[in-house]
């Protein structure tokens, strides 16, 4: 049996709950909208929602997969809800955001992995909030093309899909998904124009030069955005952590990022995909 490390105490947080941060709770519980923030355990929801910033989850949230590193409930969905398309651009709206992402669960259970879904709630946000730019964070839709396609044509600022961890864990981490297709949808987003993001989690038992081999991987598929943060175990359930990373790993990853050709590198302890998404738009 292990015995679980105990967090340094750069991984000790004093969560937020400002004015803002309350009225974005009371919002998203009217219109029954779920945020990957609160679903995900983010240690950073606090911070973000006092910015006025929230990633907003979509097509329910139960995933038909069940990866070992994350939260979210897994199980059978339910069908979309038809209404969540125009409760998501009024939040946005009385929000006043102007800059919003947008992730979803996986939906293998869908003919089209919920693509038509998320081509409506990108619509009705953009027709709703024509300034606010937008961050969408998509799974990897089974690798098909013609439904990446579908979400390349909807012109959003920055098209994501995190990589989780480097090639040699990731099929023991993920649920289906696979390094290859990850890389496969980036390089299809990278090659339209769109600025291609991805994430990658610290702490599984990778190695120095697993992540550096990692951003090469990156790069080489034409993505311009990395966010590197340390795996925190979010129940018991889940998969341990492995190490908690000093700040200053992140911040030698940081530099070694930049120094390599990306755009933007986001790489701290307490970093998540959507951290300070806003700076990765292009002005």
């Amino acid at each position: 049996m292990s015995i679980e490390q105990r967090k340094p105490d750069w991984l000790k947080i004093k969560l937020q709950h400002s004015k803002l941060s309350v009225q974005l709770s009371n919002i998203l519980n009217r219109h029954q909208l779920h945020t990957i923030c609160a679903s995900g355990k983010c240690p950073n929801q606090g911070e973000c929602w006092d910015c006025g910033t929230a990633t907003f989850m979509i097509c329910g949230d139960i995933c038909t997969r069940s990866c070992k590193f994350c939260s979210v409930k897994t199980g059978k969905p339910l069908p979309p809800d038809a209404s969540e398309p125009e409760h998501i651009a009024d939040s946005v709206k009385l929000l006043k955001l102007k800059h919003v992402v947008i992730t979803s669960v996986d939906r293998d259970d869908l003919a089209d992995c919920g693509a038509s879904h998320w081509i409506e709630v990108i619509k009705t946000v953009r027709k709703k909030n024509p300034d606010t730019t937008m961050e969408v964070l998509i799974p990897d839709f089974q690798g098909k093309e013609n439904l990446i396609n579908l979400i390349i044509e909807t012109h959003p600022e920055v098209i994501s899909h995190n990589l989780e961890t480097v090639k040699r864990l990731s099929k023991y981490i993920r649920s289906r998904a696979t390094y290859e297709t990850s890389l496969s949808l980036i390089r299809r987003v990278a090659s339209s124009g769109t600025a291609a993001k991805s994430g990658i989690m610290l702490g599984l038992g990778e190695t120095h030069s697993e992540v550096v081999e990692t951003m090469d991987d990156l790069l080489e598929a034409g993505c311009s955005i990395i966010t590197i943060g340390q795996y925190l175990r979010p129940s018991k359930s889940n998969i341990e952590v492995v190490e908690y990373v000093h700040p200053a790993i992140f911040e030698e990853f940081r530099n070694i990022g930049m120094a390599k050709g990306f755009a933007h590198v986001e790489s701290g302890p307490l970093v998540r995909s959507s951290y300070h998404a806003e700076r990765h738009v292009k002005n």
